[in-house]
């Protein structure tokens, strides 16, 4: 960097920081007292605060053009992408040790750690399901849903009136539940096949908060605001489990639902579906042209994403063993959206860092817990601006052809 590019970045991470002091003078310097009638000048205050912003604007200056830099260096060496550490994790001599190992850790972790961390684990997993199923319908096709904790709420809401009305137990609702998902996904899937981006995300949004009000309001089925409480734990020919084994039990249920999810979701992505879905995701019209058929594209899209998100109903409902309305708000929507995001979009192994990265990070920062969403946005704004493609890129999948046999 040369000393002309150093004095850019100063005078414009200056000229940001006065403007910023000149706009929130008033609030930052004036404090006036209407009991005592008095003023207090706070310079200080103001002092600070453009120091801060001018360090802050100067760092984002110079971030975004290495940024810029890397970009067109990039371009100029024809877009190879990879960097030299996910080359070595993507060799198998490499990332079949690391796998087994970190099934064994998994495997191992309820007997090393308490029921308290396990808890965690168990709902972090929880939403690493749900992100891969999302990743389906936005990932994958392209289809913004903005109201997939519906899908969420029937999985949890048909494990807790089966079982407050008939007894039904986990094993034999769960299956139900991912049935029921795929119904309400197609059910969703067939009003909005015409639409696209903001209207589809707008429909979506609409569809989550018709399922919650319904639940929310309908006191008869869904017991209201009050919710459904005594829901069974699963278990096991009958077998009773203390709190503690329980937690443990479904700890393990969910370390296999999660391999099963990322198994299927990875096989998906290479199949003659998963195909279809990026060409659709990239452009639908050019899809349609080459033969593939959007409807039944868009509806699988709809009902995959929305039997893993039902699945999951089933397991949150049987883990609390309490769930009412106020759990499947727009907000665990938007959570998971920012998991698919963060993570990268189409990405298995991004949205399973994004999903353990936002949902164990704030348990073990609960010290910061009043400046949680602050630092969220600003995570989410860093991420997107510096790294708009999530923390693992998706791997486009190319095909070689042998000149010479072809010939």
């Amino acid at each position: 960097m040369t000393a002309a590019d150093i004095f850019r970045h100063l005078k414009k991470a200056l000229a940001a920081a006065v403007w910023l002091a000149f706009l929130t003078l008033p609030i930052m310097v004036i404090r006036v007292d209407t009991v005592e009638k008095t003023v207090t000048w706070r310079w200080m205050h103001l002092a600070y605060m453009a120091a801060g912003s001018f360090v802050l604007a100067l760092v984002w200056n110079i971030m975004l053009e290495r940024r810029d830099r890397g970009q067109a260096d990039k371009d100029q060496d024809g877009g190879e992408g990879a960097s030299a550490l996910a080359r070595r994790l993507a060799d198998p001599r490499l990332a079949r040790p690391l796998m087994a190992f970190g099934l064994l850790a998994a495997a191992a972790f309820p007997w090393f750690f308490s029921m308290y961390q396990t808890n965690i684990l168990v709902s972090a997993m929880i939403y690493v399901v749900l992100g891969l199923g999302l990743n389906i319908t936005v990932g994958l096709a392209g289809l913004l849903d903005l109201g997939y904790v519906a899908f969420y709420a029937v999985g949890a809401y048909a494990y807790a009136l089966l079982n407050y009305h008939f007894h039904l137990g986990f094993w034999t609702v769960l299956p139900l539940g991912g049935i029921l998902g795929a119904f309400f996904g197609l059910l969703l899937g067939f009003p909005v096949l015409r639409l696209r981006g903001d209207y589809l995300a707008i429909v979506t949004l609409g569809f989550g908060q018709i399922i919650r009000l319904v639940l929310e309001n309908w006191g008869e089925f869904s017991f209201g605001p009050s919710g459904i409480a005594n829901i069974s734990r699963p278990g096991l020919f009958g077998i009773p489990y203390s709190v503690e084994q329980a937690t443990t039990y479904i700890y393990y249920i969910m370390l296999g639902l999660v391999l099963l999810t990322i198994f299927v979701t990875a096989r998906l992505k290479d199949s003659r579906i998963g195909r279809a879905w990026l060409a659709l995701r990239e452009d639908e019209i050019a899809c349609q042209a080459m033969g593939i058929d959007n409807t039944r594209a868009k509806l699988l899209a709809f009902a995959l994403g929305a039997t893993f998100a039902s699945l999951m109903g089933v397991v949150f409902a049987a883990k609390t063993t309490f769930i009412n309305p106020a759990s499947f708000t727009f907000m665990e929507s938007a959570m998971i959206l920012a998991i698919v995001v963060l993570g990268g979009m189409g990405s298995v192994l991004g949205v399973i860092l994004g999903a353990l990265l936002l949902m164990l990070l704030p348990e073990y920062m609960r010290a910061f817990s009043e400046y949680r969403m602050l630092i969220f946005g600003a995570t989410m704004v860093v991420i997107m601006v510096f790294r708009p493609q999530g923390l693992v890129r998706a791997k486009r999948k190319v095909y070689k052809i042998n000149v010479e046999t072809a010939g």
